[in-house]
């Protein structure tokens, strides 16, 4: 290994060269305190932070270096979690920003956001501490700035790596908080089921979020969260102690109530609440099952031999729905092949919001029953079948209304909110269901919910572009490239970070080794993800990357579902 005082000696000739002279200083390099390894320099100033590799090793047993002994996989992920974190700010605060042209002189590693994720640029094992960061090499036009190069590399590297990664800087207090809130909510979360719950809603919870851009919590003008009474149930977790909540029971529930009274802020926290969050987020101690999903309608998405015949069937033209195919599904065929696709992976809790439906798939009214025959519509409506879902499958439903009524009649409970409030009106929900006149007729009710096994053919799935090249990148959270291709994950809404996508694309290349028409796409996604419990999410990439974060099996699938090409082989039943 070099001596950093080498690197020093390397960086001052190449002043005022063209950038690609920067691939000179390749190499590993021991500074006071860590070393650096400078694995792949950009050969460009404007390339994006990913295609530079440059990795800082601490080792754990060196005086001073922060150190936490970890007794489980959360334990850890919340530790590496909050040294990202404390990397990033030292970034933030030491690092004077772009000094040049593209990405010159920036000092950064992946932003996290509100959760606390497993994350590859943190790297832990028994002897060090690894972040994978990215240092822009300054330059001016494509010519290197070498004294803001040395700036960088001597003065404040070191001095992020000192900030983030030593003790004396570090306030251990916040750091165990970090860890012991993590743990709190793992150990909520597995309590669920247990207790006949789908999801719980802590008091003083804060729900509301800044914007509908940011997921940062909106604490000035926010109103804590108070549980009504009747919902209230009692946790004991390891850390927290005694804690006390709205608990949404397994079943069918509706949150209903005005505009803006935060109807969707409810579900938009119970979609969340798959995650664990920071402290001072507000949502710590809100969760939902791990295998909640959101469904909503979305228009244009591609699907594959999906069964949607539980919901669409008796098409005109006799068009077969039990392999429905199409390049540009409707609002109403979207919906139902998204929530198929979910019970094929194995979903348990689904959360829908009015807005975002297709109003036809949804319900039919008791008018629009009397002008069209049901022989003459093809689309069974969600209300005839929630119950069904839950009955038959053990798949709950939350549902936020604000104007299908209907749906009172097949609750097991509703909740009203009114100024962010929340109130139990099952029982006067149920009254008025009584006595209201001119029932809607239930139709369909009994048609089998029962996906047929898909199994990918890996050819279909090719991330070789029309230049012969592999492509894979994403530079949107909801949008990615694979191939020659685009994937739109636009309503896939439970990807929270850049970092999922790009790591769901690789996960995409990498899956194709299970993807031999024989094994089911639920199979194949559930290899991939054993395969990052065991070995980490470095398996994905033949190269090293500080740019992957973990994601669940149903974003996996359902990125595959909307690649347009991908093929499957539908099983007979």
């Amino acid at each position: 290994m070099n001596s950093f005082e080498s690197l020093r000696a390397n960086i001052s000739p190449i002043d005022g060269q063209d950038y690609g002279a920067y691939q000179s200083i390749k190499g590993a390099y021991a500074y006071p305190g860590f070393n650096l390894f400078i694995d792949q320099i950009p050969k460009d100033p404007y390339a994006p932070p990913h295609t530079g590799i440059y990795r800082i090793q601490v080792k754990r047993s060196d005086p001073g270096v922060i150190d936490v002994q970890t007794a489980s996989t959360i334990e850890d992920i919340a530790f590496r979690d909050f040294l990202t974190r404390n990397f990033s700010t030292a970034c933030q605060e030491v690092s004077k920003g772009r000094r040049g042209t593209g990405n010159s002189g920036v000092i950064t590693i992946s932003q996290p956001g509100q959760a606390i994720l497993d994350r590859s640029c943190i790297v832990i094992n028994d002897d060090v501490i690894e972040v994978r960061c990215f240092v822009g090499l300054p330059a001016a036009g494509r010519k290197i700035k070498a004294r803001v190069a040395a700036t960088m590399l001597f003065e404040e590297l070191p001095e992020i790596v000192r900030r983030s990664l030593f003790e004396e800087n570090i306030d251990l207090e916040v750091l165990h908080r970090h860890i012991q809130t993590a743990v709190d909510a793992e150990s909520l979360r597995s309590q669920l089921e247990p207790a006949g719950l789908v999801a719980f809603i802590a008091d003083q919870a804060i729900l509301p979020r800044k914007s509908g851009t940011s997921d940062q919590p909106l604490v000035e003008v926010s109103i804590p969260f108070v549980a009504p009474e009747s919902m209230r149930v009692e946790f004991e977790l390891p850390h927290a102690g005694r804690i006390s909540g709205m608990g949404i029971r397994q079943g069918v529930s509706l949150i209903v109530g005005g505009g803006y009274h935060g109807k969707s802020t409810l579900l938009d926290a119970m979609a969340a609440g798959i995650y664990n969050h920071i402290p001072g987020d507000g949502r710590e101690l809100c969760v939902s099952l791990p295998q909640t999903v959101k469904v909503r309608a979305y228009s244009g998405r591609s699907i594959e031999k999906t069964d949607i015949s539980p919901f669409i069937r008796n098409l005109p033209f006799q068009k077969d729905t039990s392999a429905f195919c199409t390049e540009n599904a409707s609002g109403s065929t979207s919906q139902a092949a998204n929530i198929i696709e979910a019970i094929e992976i194995g979903a348990r809790l689904f959360l829908m919001d009015e807005d975002t439906c297709a109003t036809n798939f949804m319900i039919r009214d008791k008018k629009m029953q009397e002008l069209v025959n049901k022989a003459d519509e093809p689309i069974t409506a969600f209300i005839d079948k929630v119950r069904q879902l839950y009955l038959e499958k053990g798949i709950s439903t939350i549902l936020v209304l604000g104007g299908a009524g209907d749906y009172f009649e097949v609750s097991d409970q509703v909740i009203q909110m009114i100024r962010y409030q929340a109130y139990d009106v099952t029982e006067k929900t149920r009254q008025i269901a009584l006595a209201s006149p001119g029932k809607r007729t239930a139709e369909d009710s009994d048609y089998p919910i029962s996906p047929k096994q898909r199994n990918p053919l890996g050819e279909s799935v090719s991330p070789v572009n029309d230049f012969g090249k592999k492509s894979i990148y994403a530079k949107e959270i909801y949008r990615f490239v694979f191939g020659g291709k685009t994937v739109d994950l636009t309503d896939v809404e439970q990807i929270i970070e850049l970092t999922q996508t790009k790591t769901i694309a690789q996960a995409l290349d990498y899956a194709r080794q299970y993807m031999d028409g024989k094994t089911s796409l639920r199979k194949v996604v559930e290899r991939v993800i054993g395969d990052i419990e065991a070995q980490g999410l470095d398996i994905l990439s033949d190269r090293i990357s500080g740019h992957h974060a973990q994601f669940r099996r149903f974003e996996l699938a359902f990125a595959l579902n909307r690649l347009r090409g991908f093929e499957v082989l539908q099983q007979p039943e």
